[in-house]
């Protein structure tokens, strides 16, 4: 509209703008509607992709974990098989022993019957009255009889008993050669089985590579759809938006707060030890220090197989083409490094850890305490340290580090296993 007066003045006003009806107007809001519904139901089918690709990881662990048990059994049922490839060695030298000693023991019974007929010796008792020239020399005569006599014991016992030795090593050499061959026939199938399950979990693992290729490609093309929902409405987008801002503040304030514990338990450990000369610790203070070896690792990145008494190692090459010089621990190798900040050496792997203490019921656990996880009636595949408040510290799968989570329900075993 006009200001009076100045009508002929100023100039036409523009059009107006585009003035949308009551049907366009309606559709617009069907339209915003119908995205919402759909960024609602893509966020759903997103939640769902994450826990696939949990079940997957989970899958992949159960294979490592019975690979490795293989492989242990196959080191123990060698080194067998050498210590009887020991022992009969050794039973061999005693058969050549006993073997030369029968060799001499005949050898001197020969030479006593050969000399004693190239002498054409009469022992008897008409030869000793016949041969003597005098009373002296009859005794002289029985006495060489005797010492005759004695000689011919004696070489015929040396024989006997250098043939009762070489019989003894015998029987030893042949069963330390039977024991050597079943340590031997134990230990190429526990070879067979190592390789099967290592084949079997290698096999398994390139599947689930391959599955998690298509979660992550499906995951993306989710996610292309779900930008195009929320660049379709702008409220979505800053909804978004905030939303991002918001998760990615609260991951910043958690990874600080788990800075600060893993750095509160470093300088912790280095405090001196209260307690014996050797520095050992008891009761909470060994909890407590337990707890600060596996606080002081967070951030430090998972290696299947890796992880010692000593701290972070190299591990197991797997399917994923992991390099032999990456040091880090997977879950059981830091359940190792912090028992031993108590004088407690563990087993290696998570299934032999479940039976190294006393079992408890989650109603009863405590900080200290190692949590199991079994996927259906699978073996054990994973191990954690309760710490608390809800909490648990672990060393989750390839590809993170050793983390804070809250304790997962799903596949936890209803007992626990105290050590301290």
């Amino acid at each position: 509209m006009l200001l009076s007066g100045t009508a002929t003045a100023l100039a036409q006003p523009p059009p107006p703008p585009p003035n949308p009806s009551d049907d366009e107007l309606r559709h617009s809001r069907q339209s915003v509607d119908a995205r919402a519904s759909e960024v609602a139901a893509l966020t759903t089918q997103l939640a769902e992709l994450d826990s696939r690709v949990d079940d997957l990881q989970v899958e992949l662990a159960v294979q490592r974990e019975s690979a490795e048990a293989a492989m242990v059994d196959l080191q123990v049922a060698q080194e067998a098989a050498e210590a009887a490839a020991r022992r009969a060695a050794a039973a061999r030298v005693e058969t050549d022993a006993a073997t030369v000693a029968i060799d001499q023991a005949r050898a001197r019974l020969d030479e006593f019957v050969a000399a004693t007929y190239q002498q054409g010796f009469d022992t008897g008792p008409l030869g000793l009255l016949t041969e003597s020239a005098s009373p002296e020399d009859l005794v002289a005569r029985a006495e060489f009889n005797n010492l005759i006599v004695q000689t011919q014991a004696s070489a015929q016992e040396s024989l006997e008993k250098a043939r009762v030795e070489k019989a003894n090593a015998d029987s030893a050499a042949r069963q330390a050669r039977d024991e050597a061959r079943d340590r031997e026939t134990e230990a190429a199938a526990a070879k067979a089985v190592a390789d099967q399950a290592y084949a079997g979990a290698a096999d398994a693992a390139r599947q689930q590579v391959e599955l998690l290729t298509a979660v992550e490609a499906e995951r993306a093309d989710v996610q292309r759809r779900l930008d195009a929902a929320e660049a379709a409405d702008d409220g979505l987008r800053v909804q978004r938006s905030r939303f991002d801002e918001w998760q990615r503040r609260i991951a910043e304030e958690a990874a600080a707060g788990q800075r600060a514990e893993r750095d509160a338990a470093t300088a912790r450990l280095a405090l001196p030890r209260q307690g014996s000369e050797t520095g050992a610790v008891r009761g909470s203070a060994a909890v407590q220090r337990v707890i600060d070896r596996a606080m002081s690792q967070v951030g430090v990145q998972y290696v299947w197989g890796g992880g010692t008494g000593r701290g972070p190692s190299t591990g197991i090459p797997d399917v994923f083409g992991s390099p032999l010089d990456r040091i880090g621990f997977d879950c059981s190798g830091l359940m190792l490094y912090a028992f031993n900040g108590a004088g407690v050496a563990l087993p290696r792997v998570a299934r032999s850890q479940f039976n190294a203490g006393r079992k408890v019921p989650l109603s009863d656990m405590r900080p200290g305490d190692m949590v199991f996880y079994q996927n259906g009636s699978a073996p054990i595949h994973h191990v954690a340290m309760y710490i608390g408040n809800g909490k648990m510290i672990e060393a989750p799968y390839t590809g993170a580090n050793v983390r804070v989570v809250p304790l997962r329900t799903k596949g936890l075993l209803p007992e626990a296993t105290r050590v301290l």
